[in-house]
């Protein structure tokens, strides 16, 4: 793939569900949360919330309402990003919604960039998974999780990508 050198690390960025030993230590995780935290939102009313899961217990609660989240117990760290309805700009599901989105993209990013794998776990819609993952982290009514991140060395390689398609691409008005 011949992409800017600058841009690599997005082209690099890909889920990764299979994890080597190894913690993640607490100043690498502070910096990835610092930059989940970096990202823009909606009036910089800033509501996301994040729940960092380090125990094999919690993470095996956590996994028994998520289908396709198994490599969260070969990773070290799960991250359950949520976000707080109270704090969203105009108490906006949506709002809220971007917000944690783009955190949990920055997430990911600075995982990658400081050589860490990562994998985007949805929670947010599924009512069965938001209830369960509410219960286990007796988060309070108001904090909904979206995503559940798991986090680790990585324990596979997979190659830079890009997903481009031309016909997804519109310019200055739809029309086919």
């Amino acid at each position: 793939m011949n992409k800017s050198n600058s841009l690599s690390f997005i082209f690099g960025r890909r889920s990764i569900r299979s994890y080597a030993s190894g913690d993640v230590d607490e100043k690498t995780l502070k910096t990835i949360l610092e930059a989940a935290m970096s990202a823009p939102s909606a009036c910089a009313c800033d509501p996301w919330r994040f729940v960092v899961v380090k125990t094999q217990a919690m993470r095996e609660l956590i996994v028994e309402k998520l289908p396709y989240g198994k490599m969260l117990l070969e990773a070290p760290v799960g991250i359950v990003v949520c976000g707080d309805l109270k704090a969203a700009h105009d108490g906006q599901l949506s709002y809220m919604l971007q917000d944690c989105s783009a955190a949990i993209e920055n997430l990911l990013l600075a995982a990658h960039s400081l050589g860490l794998g990562a994998c985007w776990l949805g929670v947010h819609p599924r009512e069965e998974r938001i209830n369960h993952i509410k219960a286990v982290l007796a988060l309070p009514e108001s904090v909904i999780p979206i995503a559940v991140i798991a986090l680790g060395h990585p324990g596979e390689k997979k190659e830079p990508r890009t997903r481009y398609k031309t016909e997804n691409v519109k310019f200055e008005k739809w029309s086919d």
